[in-house]
């Protein structure tokens, strides 16, 4: 406690470190307060009892844990990030088969401004069409019978105006996210997300304690927090794992003879992608139910929402399987075993055993897969923690914020943040988080 104390003083001992810090900590502070600020024409009243009435133990409880209950609030930011991550899911899929992207790509500075502005204009067109089911959908909220939207509001003009606005909400997010990447400590698309989820970590141990008050089991509550605390410790340690393959190296060769051969390690990531895969797939499981929002009157189309309910087996299924996709995905962009190759190959280093250029390309990406797969179960295991928890009178609001993917988003943006801060203090010869050592980065908005 006594060096994480002196750490924050170092921070703010560096004028650059300490105006980054206060500037990322300003941007977060609006992010939370446009969480609270309600779309123009809601009645907060007969809004509050309409979300009191509805189920936590839906999927669009867990989106409004990931805007930090800004949906609940019915607020100007209630799409949070989404859109935008949606929108970047889109382009790097898209670069994996469309050569026009590729070629963006591999045009440096040119090209990566000329795909971030594709991918806003991606997110324009994603939030306006969520905002427009959002909106639709609260639309539809009543309590006896009563609108949650104002009487003497125009509904169509509401609509029109809350898709808007809304709209708006998730650019500016999308801005400040990158304000904060640029200007201040980094990560700010994972920073907005993970300030959301805390908001909501009063709130799911309230609705425990309630459960608990209101009847259910106190021993079974605590038996289950542990094992999912022993259980996220262990995929943590497990997806840090590394596979080191040795390369040999030349470092002087007279005649046919080498003299001072030196050997140096490859380390292979058993999960090379961190968190993303669990934040893209959550975005992509967000899809249908969005889609389905639009027929609220249709009995056939809520009863294929129902399969879409994160507690039911069909959404886990899902889930589990896009999250070991994007592992696999992500760890393919992150990791090429081609390059590695070739430039092992032009360095005059190979892999003891194997010959240099194809076949150590095939060696490494063999490795890679093997030691990928189990990352991405691990990580599949506990995002899908949540419905099999909520099945032991657990509170749905507790399980959804303590089951897994919101717990393994916390530490992951935590971590990168923390590695982050301390490269800039280890820069000015300060002491960071990490004394004689340091933090393993992982991939990260």
């Amino acid at each position: 406690m006594q060096r994480f104390i002196e750490v924050i003083k170092n921070i703010f001992k560096i004028e650059e470190l300490r105006k980054r810090v206060l500037y990322t900590l300003s941007i977060l502070l609006i992010v939370r307060i446009g969480a609270h600020i309600a779309l123009p024409g809601v009645d907060s009243e007969i809004l509050k009892q309409a979300m009191a009435q509805q189920s936590s133990d839906t999927l669009f409880g867990l989106y409004d844990l990931f805007v930090g209950g800004a949906f609940q609030n019915a607020a100007i930011f209630a799409l949070g990030i989404m859109p935008y991550i949606s929108a970047s899911i889109i382009l790097q899929l898209g670069a994996a088969v469309l050569p026009s992207i590729q070629k963006l790509q591999q045009e440096g500075e040119e090209g990566r401004k000329k795909i971030n502005q594709m991918t806003r204009v991606g997110t324009v067109i994603i939030a306006g069409l969520q905002a427009w089911g959002t909106a639709f959908t609260l639309n539809s909220r009543s309590v006896d019978g009563t609108s949650i939207i104002s009487s003497g509001v125009d509904p169509t003009v509401w609509l029109i105006q809350s898709v808007l606005i809304l709209t708006a909400g998730t650019i500016f997010m999308m801005w400040m996210g990158e304000q904060i990447t640029e200007r201040g400590i980094g990560n700010g698309i994972s920073l907005i997300i993970f300030i959301g989820i805390i908001d909501r970590l009063p709130y799911a141990f309230l609705a425990e304690y309630q459960s608990v008050q209101a009847g259910g089991n106190l021993i079974i509550s605590l038996i289950l927090i542990i094992f999912l605390v022993f259980v996220i410790a262990a995929v943590i340690l497990i997806t840090q794992g590394t596979r080191r393959i040795p390369v040999e190296y030349a470092k002087r060769v007279v005649g046919r003879k080498v003299y001072g051969g030196v050997t140096q390690y490859i380390p292979l990531r058993v999960n090379t992608a961190g968190v993303m895969p669990i934040i893209f797939a959550q975005a992509i499981m967000f899809i249908p139910n969005t889609l389905l929002s639009f027929f609220p009157d249709s009995e056939f189309i809520q009863s294929i929402a129902g399969y879409f309910n994160y507690t039911s087996f069909v959404y886990s299924f899902f889930y589990a399987i896009i999250i070991i996709f994007f592992t696999y995905f992500y760890t393919a962009i992150a990791f090429n075993p081609k390059e590695v190759a070739d430039n092992m190959k032009r360095q005059g280093g190979f892999i003891p055993g194997i010959r240099p250029g194809k076949h150590t390309a095939e060696f490494i990406d063999n490795i890679l897969t093997k030691i990928t797969l189990p990352g991405s179960i691990f990580l599949a295991l506990v995002a899908i923690l949540p419905a099999f928890v909520s099945r032991f009178n657990i509170a749905p609001t507790f399980a959804q914020f303590y089951g897994g993917t919101s717990l393994l988003i916390m530490v992951g943006v935590a971590l990168d943040t923390m590695q982050q801060i301390n490269s800039m203090m280890v820069m000015r010869h300060y002491d960071g988080f990490m004394k004689g050592g340091k933090l393993v980065r992982r991939r990260s908005y």
